[in-house]
């Protein structure tokens, strides 16, 4: 394929296969779920936050070419933040915080949904295990999230009176971060990908992701809204702040 004809199947994949489809995400954005169903998806959201620098320190360890490790070097950053009380990783436990979760019972993940775990654990081990080509293809679902970020903060701040704009202060710089860390991942991919194999295993790797951040709606959609709860999982008032409403 011509790069032109890549970069279009990438995005008829994920224009078909992406998470803002899947019926929990809708239900998140249009007001449907109730506040223990908001707080199951902060909680089990966290975890691959979390993971998220860890997964990029392992690619960029294998980044040969010092001005792509100082390219990649961005997303940890911008997770991790330069000093502690910074960072994407801290703003999500903003949310968790205002949706009055405990902080360390959040920080443990003791109490995620066990295919949270896997899937996410999964996620960073395809990072670390597969080529580098096939790494840097599976962050490309980045090109899709700006158009469920917009569309989630405003569903959810019109929709959910327990939630605000310094509550969901983790999405917006994504709205710049994300699509930026997409074309440069694009750009490598574009840079590389030159052989039918090689092209063929770009496609499979974003199939893999979007694979990934279905599966684990999926399971929320099991445990909390369809009640099929696993035991060891969050119940939905163990671990809420004290005086905060189930």
């Amino acid at each position: 394929m011509s790069v032109e004809a890549l970069e279009a199947r990438l995005r008829e994949i994920g224009e078909a296969r992406y998470h803002h489809r899947h019926p929990f995400q809708l239900a998140l954005q249009g007001g449907e779920l109730d506040r223990c169903q908001v707080r199951a998806w902060a909680l089990n959201r966290y975890y691959y936050q979390a993971m998220i620098p860890i997964k990029d320190a392992t690619l960029m360890a294998r980044l040969g070419d010092p001005e792509w490790r100082r390219e990649w070097r961005s997303r940890l950053v911008d997770h991790d933040g330069e000093a502690p009380g910074e960072g994407g990783i801290e703003r999500w436990l903003k949310l968790t915080d205002g949706l009055g979760l405990e902080r360390e019972m959040v920080r443990s993940t003791r109490r995620i949904l066990p295919t949270t775990r896997f899937a996410v654990e999964a996620y960073t081990h395809f990072v670390r295990d597969r080529t580098l080509l096939e790494a840097v293809a599976s962050s490309l679902t980045e090109l899709f999230s700006p158009m469920v970020i917009g569309t989630r903060v405003s569903g959810m701040l019109e929709h959910y009176d327990f939630v605000s704009e310094e509550t969901l202060d983790y999405f917006r710089p994504r709205l710049t971060q994300a699509p930026h860390d997409a074309e440069r991942a694009l750009a490598y991919v574009r840079e590389h990908a030159r052989r039918a194999d090689q092209q063929q295993a770009v496609l499979e790797a974003l199939v893999f992701k979007c694979d990934v951040l279905w599966t684990m709606l999926d399971a929320l959609q099991h445990a909390y809204v369809e009640g099929h709860r696993p035991p060891g999982a969050w119940d939905g008032k163990t671990g809420l702040i004290a005086g905060a409403t189930p």
